[in-house]
């Protein structure tokens, strides 16, 4: 007899969920946007129970405010509330890189290159809403083997809402030949074990990011 095989099967809550958290993070849905449950149903093609529910979880990741029998508007963040993102990455992940570079092996760095690779092609070919999970996969595997799961867990939560600014502002930034630098210089302090020449570039890495994305917002509200 055939070995079973376990299958992830997505409830119709699930697939609306993720489709409407790339679209958030990819900037395609801009902060401020009204999101109306039954223009939604309408579009996914589906009743307006799914979309609610949909909706409750990303308002529970903090990527929208859901207001029951209306939908919901995609979270627009305070200056000072994005700066913080940037700044509790910066203890997490600086802390995990220490942690993770004397334990990570030849399939950490082997997924790493990868993932660098693929990375510059999807910005190459102008695919932002992939661009933003690669990066945030990338900088996972570098902290992969700290074997950290909680630190990693509330990592997630905020740079999801970090990398969503990052993506929005992706094009204007202009800067992705010193991004991609950063990250193939962090990969070589890594497999060097340079373990704080690596913590040191990634520090100056995020602060230069929270700086560009803080100033390219001030002057996109000002207007």
């Amino acid at each position: 007899m055939a070995q079973k095989r376990a299958v992830v099967r997505q409830s119709l809550p699930d697939v609306i969920a993720t489709d409407l958290r790339n679209r958030i993070l990819s900037g395609d849905l801009a902060e401020g946007d009204l999101i109306r449950q039954e223009l939604l149903a309408e579009e996914y093609d589906v009743s307006r129970m799914p979309v609610r529910e949909a909706l409750k979880r990303l308002d529970s990741e903090g990527l929208v405010v859901f207001i029951n029998n209306r939908g919901a508007t995609v979270t627009k963040h305070s200056l000072a509330e994005i700066a913080e993102f940037f700044d509790v990455r910066i203890l997490l992940e600086v802390d995990l890189l220490k942690k993770s570079i004397p334990l990570m092996d030849e399939h950490h760095f082997d997924q790493c290159s990868e993932l660098l690779d693929e990375m510059e092609a999807s910005y190459a070919a102008g695919n932002v809403a992939d661009w933003g999970p690669l990066n945030a996969q990338y900088h996972a595997m570098l902290y992969e083997a700290a074997n950290q799961k909680l630190t990693m867990q509330l990592l997630e939560r905020v740079s999801m809402q970090a990398n969503r600014y990052v993506s929005m502002h992706i094009d204007q930034l202009r800067k992705a030949d010193n991004a991609e630098h950063d990250h193939r210089s962090l990969f070589n302090l890594a497999r060097l074990r340079d373990v704080d020449g690596a913590a040191n570039l990634l520090r100056a890495h995020l602060e230069n990011t929270k700086q560009q994305i803080l100033e390219l917002i001030a002057a996109t509200r000002s207007k």
